[in-house]
């Protein structure tokens, strides 16, 4: 911080899992990532039809980049039974990062995800000679049977998590858009190959706050106090090191502000048309996702200033998840600049041609604007 509090600087902040779209929907959100100050998109592959092949993602950055060729799109392909261990060679060799792997049915257009991890072993022992990262949208399917449901739905998973750890040591896992206690646990129990995403709504909802406000609904949906304090926790905790090399006598230590390496952002910012999101019929639910781009790097440094972790804020949306996916800082890559303001409002909504998004906290103060 500078100025008397009143400015901060962040390297090139990353954000490792943003939905994009396809046609006039992309048109409008693509260039939401860089007004939102970011220039690295890890971008999702569930499109209609999903991104399952690597011709299929370069194709689809390109034309991502024909929007906007300022940001660096990382791609990624659906796990599908059509994806095979000679796909992921050859998506490695193009430059495509990871693979996504939804439950079946859980979140938007995953009706054709896995049942199954074992069938997919082959698939992911190449991964793990590529070095290529698998993404899991951490959530079991409801089922009255088992007694899951939506707030269950992540705990339940978590063993999936640690079985793929301990079969693929040296495969890189994400668990996408943690949402609990549980989950914190679970990936801060487990070795450096495994890391975790924490989207900015997370930080800030709960179930009081969806239950009934579809604008606030996102899969997986916001659980308890308890559970956001321990992503607040998770950010904001620093770090002990040792001040001597030789362990055995070990006789001070010092407290490094810091926060934990291996959790970081990722928004999962989902823009869906707002009928989708304003209205519910028996048929159809409102569409599951909450819209964060365009406000992105100021609505981070808002919240994780009102838990007394603005400090930890260029670690959580730039350093650790470009040291995990090892994307380094391109040399002589400025840095966004942000400063306090007061009476700023978020807008209502983005419009273009026949396309609009609501976003988050739509009419509510942000405290935070980007220089520039």
């Amino acid at each position: 911080m500078s100025d008397s509090q009143s400015t901060i600087a962040v390297a090139s902040p990353a954000d490792f899992h943003v939905h994009l779209r396809q046609g006039e929907l992309s048109t409008l959100v693509t260039k939401h990532v860089r007004q939102g100050g970011f220039n690295v998109a890890y971008v999702m592959p569930n499109l209609k039809p999903p991104i399952t092949t690597t011709d299929e993602a370069l194709l689809y950055r390109a034309q991502l980049q024909a929007i906007d060729p300022a940001v660096q799109y990382l791609m990624t392909l659906y796990l599908s039974p059509d994806l095979t261990p000679d796909e992921i060679r050859k998506a490695s060799r193009a430059g495509i990062v990871g693979v996504k792997s939804y439950p079946r049915g859980v979140t938007t257009n995953s009706d054709g995800g896995i049942e199954s991890y074992e069938a997919y072993y082959p698939v992911f022992e190449a991964m793990e000679e590529e070095d290529m990262v698998l993404n899991l949208h951490g959530e079991v399917p409801s089922d009255a049977a088992a007694n899951t449901c939506v707030l269950n739905a992540e705990p339940a998973f978590l063993p999936h998590l640690r079985k793929l750890h301990a079969r693929f040591p040296r495969l890189r896992i994400v668990l996408e858009h943690a949402t609990t206690r549980a989950a914190v646990d679970c990936v801060k129990s487990l070795g450096d190959t495994v890391a975790c995403t924490i989207t900015a709504h997370h930080l800030a909802l709960t179930v009081d706050d969806w239950a009934g406000q579809a604008w606030n609904f996102c899969k997986p949906v916001a659980k308890y106090p308890d559970d956001r304090q321990a992503l607040r926790d998770v950010i904001k905790q620093g770090l002990w090191f040792a001040e001597t090399e030789d362990r055995a006598h070990v006789s001070t230590a010092m407290f490094i502000s810091a926060g934990h390496p291996r959790f970081f952002l990722g928004s999962d910012s989902a823009p869906h048309p707002p009928e989708t999101k304003s209205s519910a019929t028996p048929q159809h639910a409102c569409a599951a996702g909450v819209y964060t781009s365009p406000i992105l790097l100021p609505l981070v440094a808002q919240l994780l200033e009102s838990f007394g972790a603005l400090d930890r804020l260029e670690g959580f949306v730039s350093t650790y998840g470009r040291a995990f996916y090892r994307i380094p800082i391109a040399s002589g890559e400025a840095k966004v600049t942000l400063r306090q303001v007061q009476g700023k409002i978020i807008q209502e909504k983005w419009a273009e041609g026949n396309q609009s998004v609501v976003p988050f906290w739509a009419g509510k103060e942000l405290v935070w604007e980007i220089v520039g």
